[in-house]
C-alpha cells in the first residue's frame, strides 16, 4: 500500500507540474486538484514552503486571499455584526480583486476561512440553507444560534413567536438566544413592528435582494 501511495503522489507531482498554470488559474482545476491530494493525504495548503508552494504557488495565492477576506469582513463589520453570506463575501474579494486577477471560487474561500482559524476563534464557517455564513468575530455561537440564522434565512428577521412555534422552545430560551445575537451586534431590533418585535439578521440582507429580484423588462 507504501508503494502505492508513493506511486499516486509521484503521479500527482508530474500531473502539478504539467498543469500547473491551469490550477492557479481555473477554480474548477484547483478543487479537482485539491479532491485529488486528499485521496492520499497531502495538503497542499499545509506550508508556505516546499515542493507544493514553489511548484504551484497555492500557498500564497490562500494566504493573499486569507487577507483579502479579512479586510472585508473588517470593513463591512460594522454593517453586518461580523456575519456575511458566502455569496456575498465572494462577490466583495472578487470586486477587491479588479478583473485581471485569478478567478476565486467559493470552495477557494472555504479553504482559506479554514486557514484562518488558527488566528483563533474569531472566523468560522456556519451552514444556513444552501449556502453558508462566515463569521469573522470571536462570539460563541452554539447550536441555539445556528437553529436561529436558520429559520431567518427567508425572510431576514425572526420573532419570538416564530421560534417557539416551529422549533417547540420556551420563551426564554428564545429570548436568551436573541438577547446574545443583539448584543454581539450581529441582529438588530425593530420594537415598532406591528404585532411583535422582529429581530433583523443584517448578514441575510443581501440574500433576500437576491431572491426577490424584479423580473427583468421584456
Amino acid at each position: 500500500m507504501s508503494r502505492q501511495l508513493a506511486a499516486f503522489r509521484a503521479h500527482l507531482e508530474a500531473f502539478a507540474s504539467r498543469h500547473k498554470q491551469e490550477i492557479r488559474r481555473s477554480p474548477e482545476f484547483r478543487l479537482q486538484f485539491q479532491d485529488m491530494c486528499a485521496t492520499i493525504g497531502v495538503d497542499p495548503l499545509a506550508s508556505g514552503k516546499g515542493f507544493w508552494a514553489e511548484m504551484l504557488g497555492v500557498g500564497d495565492f490562500y494566504y493573499e486571499l486569507g487577507v483579502q477576506i479579512i479586510e472585508v469582513c473588517l470593513a463591512l463589520r460594522h454593517r453586518n455584526g461580523g456575519l456575511i453570506t458566502l455569496q456575498e463575501l465572494q462577490q466583495q474579494v472578487l470586486k477587491g480583486r479588479g478583473k485581471f486577477a485569478q478567478d476565486v471560487s467559493q470552495d477557494d474561500l472555504l479553504r482559506a476561512i479554514k486557514k484562518l482559524k488558527v488566528l483563533g476563534n474569531g472566523f468560522g464557517i456556519i451552514p444556513v440553507g444552501g449556502t453558508f455564513l462566515v463569521q469573522s468575530v470571536p462570539a460563541e455561537l452554539n447550536m441555539d444560534h445556528t437553529v436561529v440564522l436558520q429559520l431567518a434565512e427567508k425572510k431576514g428577521f425572526v420573532t419570538v413567536s416564530e421560534i417557539r412555534d416551529s422549533l417547540k422552545w420556551e420563551t426564554e430560551r428564545a429570548k436568551q438566544v436573541l438577547d446574545h445575537l443583539l448584543r454581539e451586534g450581529m441582529a438588530w431590533l425593530d420594537a415598532q413592528a406591528p404585532a411583535e418585535a422582529q429581530f433583523w439578521l443584517p448578514a441575510l440582507f443581501p440574500e433576500l435582494r437576491e431572491h426577490h429580484q424584479p423580473p427583468a423588462a421584456p
